[in-house]
């Protein structure tokens, strides 16, 4: 008959392998941490505990347990890396850290999996998996949203501006958006909020320049370009649907406010606004390849 394992005694075999884990957020592979047996006797430890006969069965112990480490390894690394952080760097810390932290939490949670099995469904509690988001999101992501935002929709105008830009960084950033919702869209749907509202403010202090320096047909030109450019950046980072309303408020805004100046316009410069009108009508969303 094995021993009783009390808190203390497990959580002194358990504090080896958590602070192994933290090792992780560091940028070291969980392969080069631990070995099979060592992986085992860590899952094993959860496992004696929580099937030990009352007094001694430890579960919401150890769920205590596992949620302190990852807050531990928030406080202890996350925070620090990303919390003075701005712009494109910031963008990339979260990225790196999220990456590193769900590996962790996997680590972690392979170690408490058992907790999985018995203790969560028997109690309603947060899965491992839901808990680990939980903790990044309450810690990190509350206080970070807002400066997230506004780093990915000034990435998004630089991208506009000509300037060389990593969309894969973009991609990343809606993914997280995604991800930290832990199946609630409300994160993703403000950053597609955001970028609507900044594409808007956008072009309505560019267009007005565009119609006092370009003749007609440049413009429609130029309104060609933009729409193949939107198209082809957003579908990199946004879903379809998010594609789409962008795409249908670039249109507007370019073509659909502007017609009645076009068309005054292209009369003023050649007494015939046929040609102007009629390339507006039949300009497809996302089309166009000529540059500005």
């Amino acid at each position: 008959m094995k021993k009783k394992l009390t808190p203390e005694e497990g959580l002194s075999i358990l504090n080896e392998g958590i602070s192994k884990a933290f090792m992780i957020l560091d940028g070291y592979p969980t392969s080069a941490l631990f070995t099979c047996e060592e992986y085992m006797k860590l899952y094993d430890c959860v496992y004696d505990m929580c099937v030990q006969h009352p007094p001694y069965e430890y579960c919401a112990k150890l769920y205590d347990i596992f949620k302190k480490a990852l807050e531990d390894g928030i406080t202890s690394r996350v925070i620090p890396a990303v919390k003075d952080k701005s712009h494109i760097f910031l963008l990339y810390e979260l990225w790196n850290m999220w990456s590193k932290y769900k590996i962790m939490a996997k680590c972690l949670g392979g170690f408490f999996l058992y907790l999985d099995r018995y203790f969560v469904e028997d109690r309603k509690a947060a899965s491992l998996s839901n808990l680990s988001i939980s903790c990044f999101h309450d810690l990190v992501c509350i206080e970070l949203y807002p400066k997230l935002l506004e780093a990915a929709i000034c990435l998004i105008n630089e991208d506009r501006d000509g300037k060389s830009v990593c969309r894969d960084l973009l991609k990343h950033v809606s993914t997280f958006f995604v991800e930290i919702g832990r199946g609630d869209m409300c994160y993703y749907e403000n950053f597609e909020g955001a970028v609507l509202s900044s594409t808007e403010n956008y072009y309505n202090f560019l267009v007005p320049q565009w119609l006092q320096h370009y003749s007609s047909a440049d413009y429609v030109l130029k309104a060609e370009y933009r729409l193949s450019q939107e198209k082809e950046r957003a579908s990199q980072f946004l879903h379809q649907t998010s594609v789409e309303k962008l795409l249908r408020l670039v249109h507007g805004l370019l073509l659909g406010q502007t017609a009645n100046q076009l068309h005054e316009k292209q009369k003023a410069e050649s007494g015939d606004a046929s040609d102007v009108l009629s390339r507006c009508a039949g300009l497809n969303l996302g089309e166009g390849s000529s540059p500005a």
